[in-house]
């Protein structure tokens, strides 16, 4: 197939790079039908799919006959949404009615919801057509890899002998792999930030109730409840557009969970100007290990925000990370008790171990235990929130580790050991538990061609200076253009 593109031409795999934004363009000036993008982007979900497992169901037929009413408005010169015509996925954690929906459970396998998740419709009001969902653990409850019952590892694109990283796996491999420029995922710990990272990809987390939280019951009013929805994406423009399309309150969303109205022109001007920023950099937070390979490429990076204007100190920032991991494993299990605790005694064999004894710990978490944690929770908000007092952003490495062997996860990291099933990405879970947006950003790769994530956290409400940031960076050290070697 060829395209014409102005002067030029434009092949399949150039279409399968293109960014969200400017495909949109590309369909909204009839250089380019919704039906060939779509056509385009499932054949290499056939091809790549088999050896990367990003996708847990194919919508196929849904995703075509979308693409054919894409391409009847543009000929009749409808009005267009932001993303028309372009390709997206879901994390198999939110409801698609008409599409299966396992939550990465085995519990779950035949489960085809009748109705959407709201931010379904919000995507596909936008105009997106949606190629289906993809690979996440069980409950996205995967320690950083994205395994279940249902499929064999969710692999890396640069090395598929290696993991994506959880519990955005699949979004995050489709990304990279020219599927899709852009894909839905959630981040209760690291689900976004993690493959981004390992994928070479970018991926921003929101403040705390910036996308809304579904009203589910009991657990929507939980102050635990960390998990946020977020883009994955190969722009920090195609991620901002994004991320504005999914955030704002909804009338099914719980009040306590969810922000106001974002101002008008939220995300819609970002500028890539960074001039003046003050930048506090942490190479551990105080006391996590980190690999001294990406320690160097962290290191290394960071410093390039001076060039581009910004100043770079050390942040001072040091938390006690035995106390936070512990803190954050006690209520992640209540939380993980509250919503599927129902289905231990009939289902219970059916779970991944570590998925059933996370449920079992929290439904064993004592009220006093609880108590101490959710009091170290609002300890460790007040320090962050007197630390912005200092800088508008910090950095840290995303990760301790470079991508690492599917079946494996590391117990000694720079010589020190941790904790085996989160070590590796302490340096993101503490701000799900503050509530603060965060992103990781491509800043390297390690001797191996792995990639390497930079990791930016801002102010509550102020995503602004965190895509700012991420353009000045992405446009002076551009990295959409490398293509991993399973694309």
């Amino acid at each position: 197939m060829k395209l014409k593109k102005g002067s030029g031409i434009l092949d399949d795999s150039e279409l399968a790079f293109t960014s969200a934004i400017k495909l949109r363009e590309l369909v909204a000036t009839k250089e380019i039908s919704p039906v060939e993008v779509t056509e385009n982007a499932l054949r290499r979900v056939d091809r790549l799919n088999p050896k990367l497992n990003a996708f847990l169901t194919v919508a196929a037929d849904r995703a075509l006959q979308d693409a054919k009413r894409a391409e009847e408005d543009v000929i009749k010169k409808e009005t267009l949404g932001p993303l028309h015509g372009v390709p997206t996925s879901i994390k198999d954690l939110l409801e698609t009615e008409g599409i299966r929906t396992t939550k990465g459970s085995h519990i779950f396998r035949n489960r085809v919801p009748s109705k959407n998740d709201f931010l379904v419709d919000r995507i596909r009001n936008a105009g997106a057509i949606i190629l289906g969902k993809t690979n996440t653990p069980e409950f996205g409850h995967g320690g950083g890899v994205t395994e279940n019952r249902l499929a064999d590892f969710c692999r890396n694109p640069w090395n598929p002998e290696m993991v994506s990283g959880a519990s955005s796996g699949g979004a995050a491999v489709s990304v990279a792999t020219g599927i899709n420029p852009i894909s839905h995922g959630t981040d209760g710990g690291g689900s976004i930030r993690v493959p981004a990272s390992f994928c070479g990809v970018f991926g921003i987390m929101g403040t705390m109730g910036r996308v809304p939280r579904r009203n589910t019951g009991l657990i929507s009013s939980n102050p635990v409840w960390f998990s946020q929805d977020g883009p994955l994406s190969r722009t920090v423009s195609d991620a901002a557009l994004y991320l504005r399309i999914m955030s704002g309150p909804h009338s099914e969303a719980t009040g306590k969970g969810s922000l106001p109205e974002p101002a008008e022109g939220f995300l819609a001007d970002i500028s890539g100007s960074i001039k003046g920023l003050r930048i506090g950099w942490s190479p551990n937070l105080g006391s996590i290990p980190v690999e001294k390979a990406v320690a160097a490429i962290c290191e290394k990076a960071v410093q390039r925000f001076e060039t581009l204007g910004a100043t770079v100190e050390d942040s001072g920032f040091i938390i006690d990370i035995e106390e936070v991991s512990e803190t954050f494993g006690t209520l992640t299990a209540t939380q993980d008790y509250i919503n599927y605790g129902y289905l231990l005694a009939e289902h219970g064999e059916e779970m991944v171990s570590y998925v059933k004894q996370a449920i079992v710990t929290g439904k064993n978490t004592s009220a006093e235990v609880y108590a101490l944690a959710l009091a170290r929770m609002e300890r460790l908000r007040k320090y962050v929130r007197e630390s912005f007092s200092r800088y508008d952003l910090l950095i840290t490495p995303t990760l301790a580790v470079a991508p690492f062997p599917c079946g494996y996860r590391p117990e000694v990291i720079d010589g020190v050991k941790v904790p085996k099933m989160s070590g590796f990405y302490s340096m993101l879970y503490p701000f799900n538990m503050t509530g603060n947006p965060s992103a990781s950003i491509p800043c390297g790769f390690t001797i191996d061609n792995l990639p390497v994530g930079l990791h930016i956290v801002g102010r509550k409400l102020d995503e602004l200076t965190i895509i700012n940031a991420s353009l000045a960076f992405e446009e002076a050290y551009p990295w959409a253009h490398l293509r991993p070697m399973a694309s």
